[in-house]
């Protein structure tokens, strides 16, 4: 169970990016967060693992103080949290498979890491999530090779090498084109209902919403706006979330 308890963000310049947010999300839900453009979606991930330190409220997971978690505990919770990120985040002249181990860093002993030298297990794991991914054949290839959509693959097979239990994926599939999103969402859907892993996923299209998620919680302007089922969004919340002057397509 995953707890956000009346969670601020405040940037410098007294930019208020959270306000008050509060909101539950029960282990192995597949959970949407929507909303405009800078409407705290993506602070709103990243506080959740202290990528962005909060400046007010709690986050409990699995009944830890995630915002009162001391260095090594940090170390500790973020192995469990898989992160999938919007441009990927890979090193690009390294190989699609040095891309993948990567996911095991908060697991070995630093130095093996930066010589680039991963136990033999590893190798297998990694080799094993890029044939879960379908991309096994480009394990290879260096990263900047690879398509978007194959890309985002590799940064999928990197959170599955935590062994994660929840993934926070910030607007995963904004850069790709429909038919490589709905593509990428699929692996995201497979992992949550396979592996029972929960998974908070930013998306800006309501198409992808009602395929996906199990239920939606929306920001606006930093506030939490809605949260319910997807099919509960309507004509009046809707406009609630982005805006009178919104217009729903479709």
């Amino acid at each position: 169970m995953l707890k956000i308890i009346n969670l601020v963000k405040v940037y410098d310049g007294g930019v208020l990016a959270l306000d008050k947010v509060s909101f539950e999300v029960p282990e192995g839900q597949f959970l949407a967060v929507i909303g405009l453009s800078g409407s705290g979606k993506s602070t709103l991930l990243r506080c959740i693992n202290r990528l962005i330190e909060p400046t007010a409220g709690q986050i409990i997971w699995n009944d830890q103080d995630v915002t009162r978690a001391n260095d090594e505990d940090l170390r500790r919770i973020r192995r469990k949290i898989g992160m999938v990120f919007q441009h990927f985040n890979l090193v690009h002249r390294s190989s699609v498979l040095t891309n993948v181990l990567a996911g095991r860093l908060g697991y070995i002993n630093p130095v093996w890491s930066m010589m680039n030298r991963f136990p033999k297990e590893d190798i297998e794991k990694a080799l094993r999530q890029l044939e879960r991914v379908g991309i096994a054949d480009k394990a290879r290839n260096r990263a900047d090779e690879l398509s978007g959509g194959q890309q985002q693959r590799v940064g999928l097979a990197r959170a599955l090498m935590q062994d994660p239990e929840m993934i926070l994926a910030d607007e995963p599939v904004a850069s790709l084109d429909p038919v490589l999103a709905h593509n990428a969402m699929q692996y995201l859907e497979r992992i949550n209902k396979e592996d029972k892993v929960t998974v908070l996923c930013s998306l800006h299209f309501l198409d992808l919403v009602h395929r996906y998620a199990d239920r939606v919680v929306a920001l606006n302007e930093g506030r939490l706006v809605f949260d319910g089922l997807p099919h509960e969004i309507d004509d009046v919340r809707f406009k609630e979330i982005y805006g009178k002057e919104a217009e729903r397509v479709g």
